[in-house]
């Protein structure tokens, strides 16, 4: 299977993130984790990155990468002119902030199972699949 990983469920796995009932970051982890035992493959983009880079620096990146990178489960994805097109149309269409939209375009130019935890990913189910982390392993 392929997934593309919103920047949510990085920071849940990296923070070890709860919320008030759930263990979020033991969910990503378990995810990366059937990942890697299913040799699926995850994709990420020059945006997740942008958006990691936000919070983190380039070696904690790198190390919350890792759980992935070692067994070549992870790929990273180029964004396109057309990408941007889509996005912007998808967004003025449906009401999503652009970069959340860009993230879903670039899941299905790639036939992945975009994994998010970010409620607004809810309005676009009708333009892909959108699964949290518990709901896969």
């Amino acid at each position: 299977m392929k997934f593309y990983v919103d920047t949510s469920v990085w920071r849940d796995y990296f923070e070890d993130r709860k919320d008030d009932l759930r263990p979020l970051g033991e969910f990503a982890f378990l995810f990366f984790k059937k990942v890697k035992e299913d040799k699926d493959l995850i994709f990420f983009s020059k945006l997740v990155l942008e958006e990691l880079a936000i919070k983190y620096n380039i070696k904690e990146i790198k190390e919350m990468f890792d759980i992935l990178s070692i067994d070549n489960s992870l790929l990273m994805v180029k964004v396109k002119k057309k990408h941007i097109l889509k996005a912007k149309k998808l967004s003025n269409k449906v009401g999503v902030h652009f970069g959340d939209c860009l993230h879903a375009v670039l899941a299905k130019e790639n036939k992945a199972i975009l994994v998010t935890r970010d409620k607004h990913f809810d309005m676009l189910k009708t333009f892909i699949e959108v699964r949290k982390p518990e709901d896969l392993f």
